[in-house]
């Protein structure tokens, strides 16, 4: 239904956390883009163009290599997060701020979805001489 006066909108304020299981015999490293799989499980990012990018591993490194599917918990974030910027012509650019990134692995993001092999990143926010920030 259409609004028809102010409405009091739900908000979740920047850098919002949330805590998915990992997958079986999955290692994700803290600081690595962390990636929603097929099944549901958190697992490091990486060029598989079915996962859905979830946010940053920050709190703890999550080590389920020898686990079963959900034995554990990774702590991710959402917010504005410095990646390696991807080579060639895949190379971010400063003309670039504001555009879709892809996920090359857990630490490099790249400008095009490599003919439909990579996930959304997120988006540019800005790129310097250490890398690409990118927005989860």
């Amino acid at each position: 239904m259409a609004l028809t006066a102010d409405r009091n909108t739900p908000q979740r304020l920047d850098r919002m956390r949330n805590s998915d299981p990992v997958e079986a015999a999955s290692l994700i490293y803290v600081g690595s883009m962390v990636a929603i799989n097929t099944s549901g499980n958190a697992v490091a990012a990486s060029a598989t163009a079915a996962n859905i990018t979830r946010g940053v591993s920050t709190v703890a490194r999550a080590d389920n290599s020898a686990g079963a599917a959900g034995a554990i918990n990774v702590d991710t974030e959402r917010g504005v997060f410095q990646f390696a910027n991807s080579a060639s012509a895949d190379l971010l650019a400063r003309t670039d701020i504001g555009a879709t990134c892809y996920v090359v692995d857990a630490q490099t993001v790249a400008k095009t979805d490599g003919s439909g092999a990579r996930p959304v990143a997120g988006v540019v926010r800005d790129v310097d001489a250490n890398g690409v920030w990118v927005e989860f």
